[in-house]
């Protein structure tokens, strides 16, 4: 099945911003968002999950989600949740 399209940033101009949408198949939340900046990247890899390895692996990244975008990824959360029934 396609993605489903839960939300976009209330705030979007016509040049990209944080969207979200949900795999029916696997209820997985997939978002598109700002790249983090170097900043926050660093503090990312000198601050890391206790019992997790220090740094960024190749195959993940770090995004930027505003606050604003909370509520859409509520609904994204509740659309994962409904998938998985």
């Amino acid at each position: 099945m396609p993605l489903q399209f839960v939300g976009i940033d209330p705030d979007t101009g016509k040049n990209g911003s944080p969207t979200a949408w949900v795999d029916p198949d696997t209820a997985d939340i997939v978002i598109q968002s700002y790249t983090a900046d170097e900043k926050t990247r660093d503090e990312c890899m000198q601050n890391p999950a206790p019992g997790h390895a220090p740094g960024i692996p190749d195959h993940e990244t770090v995004i930027r989600i505003p606050a604003r975008f909370i509520t859409v990824l509520r609904e994204a959360c509740d659309a994962a949740e409904r998938a998985q029934l």
